[in-house]
């Protein structure tokens, strides 16, 4: 079925819209599949599972949430759905386990068979619970929570002092990290637990040193006993023999290769439609070096935060990358009064004006002060700084709004003063005029506008009268009542 016809079916004043919930459920330890529905349903003897039949028992709450972060941090996809038990009969199943189990949920016509519908919610259960006396309620949670795990939990071992510490994993380029002694005994230190691009440089309390390096092991070995602290430039994770340096390159990569197996991504997890086009639209290089514990989900946001990009899940569990800009990407859908509700179009916010943006570049990830060697003092400068930095400034912003040109340092992981410069001043374009949230109700027609798509909103409140474009950063659908609530920044 097309989008086209699926639409139609949603405007239908003939439409018999049924729900189907297929929940894994532990049930006296045995893992169950539970089949619910808000209508009476049996699958057809060529659907799979044939002749099943999906308990009616799904009695409202069927709505699905997105949202993009306007600072950039991962927002999870979040909904609630609401289980008739007027009678206590389904009492004991607050006794099975729910929780972290996969969810998925589909819309259709209660006349069509199961083939026919569409996913329109793949991801986990976060809780289980009744919040009234006659309802039991699935709360979801989507499949970003698959990446809040660690990166690794792969520890030295041995008998050092180092055993304890965590093998280290080095992303792209970076400069003057402390890498992990392995053996003291041999003067062999580790840079990334797996093989890597290349080791630029080391060096010892800030001078360049001799080394021998394994690439495919991420390690090097000293010719001497180091006088200092031992430092060093690396290119890092080379799995597969592929280098990886930009943002989503690595994060694809990290979200199929790192963590717990069980956790880890597929390639039909990745929304391979916004991580494409990202990669051919970003080059830059990138450096990430984690020597502690850190989540999977962190180590991705950080990397796309650096160029103003966030990921989050697709309702139907994809991953995506997207990123707040203006105008925003692809046609954008007109949206007039057919199709917003009457009287539901609002101001939700008013986002603060900026008159300065100031981009941290080029981390130094070991920070050197006082070095006492005979490096120039140009060196010694630099690797006492952790970030060089780059700021762009609007005066006429600054004065019309009466705002300080000192801004608040945000921190990425790009390498390049040049990028830098563009990437502070793309954001200073987008939040140097006065940026406004609307918010309102749709009709059916609007069901399956994506979150980060383009609309131009034209009504005759607030200055809409000549369309006005934007981007959908927040929708929340309600699947029983096909209504859809649209957040849109212009």
């Amino acid at each position: 079925m097309t989008d086209a016809q699926y639409l139609a079916w949603l405007k239908s004043s003939g439409a018999i819209r049924c729900i189907l919930v297929e929940a894994l459920v532990s049930v006296n330890g045995v893992e169950t599949t539970r089949y619910l529905s808000s209508a009476n349903f049996v699958s057809r003897p060529t659907d799979t599972p044939p002749h099943q039949a999906y308990l009616s028992i799904v009695a409202g709450g069927v709505t699905i949430s997105e949202r993009m972060s306007i600072d950039g941090s991962a927002s999870l996809t979040w909904g609630d759905i609401e289980l008739g038990n007027e009678d206590g009969s389904r009492d004991n199943w607050l006794n099975d386990v729910w929780k972290n189990r996969p969810i998925a949920i589909y819309s259709g016509d209660a006349r069509w068979p199961r083939s026919d519908f569409r996913l329109i919610f793949l991801g986990t259960i976060a809780d289980f619970q009744s919040r009234e006396r006659g309802v039991l309620n699935i709360s979801l949670g989507d499949k970003l929570q698959r990446l809040n795990t660690p990166m690794t939990e792969n520890r030295l071992g041995g008998l050092t002092e180092n055993k304890d510490r965590l093998r280290p994993l080095c992303f792209g380029e970076c400069h003057n990290i402390e890498p992990l002694l392995l053996n003291p005994a041999t003067l062999t230190y580790q840079v990334h637990d797996g093989p890597i691009e290349r080791i630029i440089e080391v060096r010892d309390n800030g001078v360049p040193v001799n080394f021998t390096a394994d690439l495919n092991a991420g390690t090097f070995k000293l010719a001497t006993q180091p006088a200092g602290l031992i430092t060093v430039s690396v290119q890092g994770d080379k799995t597969g023999g592929v280098w990886r340096y930009t943002v989503s390159s690595l994060i694809t990569h990290i979200v199929t290769t790192y963590g717990k197996p069980v956790d880890r991504f597929s390639a039909a997890d990745l929304d391979m439609g916004s991580f494409t086009p990202f990669e051919s639209a970003h080059q830059q290089p990138i450096g990430l070096y984690l020597p502690e514990r850190t989540n999977i989900l962190q180590a991705c946001s950080d990397l796309a935060s650096s160029l103003g990009a966030q990921i989050l899940m697709s309702p139907e569990g994809r991953l995506r990358i997207v990123k707040i800009q203006l105008p925003a990407l692809g046609t954008p859908t007109p949206v007039g009064m057919s199709e917003m509700v009457e009287r539901t179009l609002q101001v939700a916010d008013r986002p603060a004006v900026a008159a300065s943006v100031k981009i941290g570049y080029c981390k130094n990830w070991t920070v050197q002060t006082n070095l006492q060697s005979g490096i120039p003092e140009q060196h010694k400068n630099l690797f006492a700084l952790e970030w060089l930095t780059t700021t762009a400034t609007n005066q006429t912003t600054a004065a019309k709004y009466r705002l300080a040109i000192e801004p608040v340092q945000k921190d990425t992981l790009l390498l390049r003063e040049a990028e830098a410069i563009a990437e502070a001043a793309r954001e200073l374009a987008l939040w140097q005029t006065q940026r406004t949230v609307y918010t309102y109700s749709a009709t059916p027609a609007l069901m399956l506008e994506p979150l980060g798509g383009a609309q131009i909103l034209s009504n005759p409140r607030f200055g809409l009268g000549v369309g006005v474009p934007g981007q959908i950063v927040s929708i929340s659908r309600d699947w029983l009542a096909c209504r859809t609530k649209f957040e849109v920044l212009t």
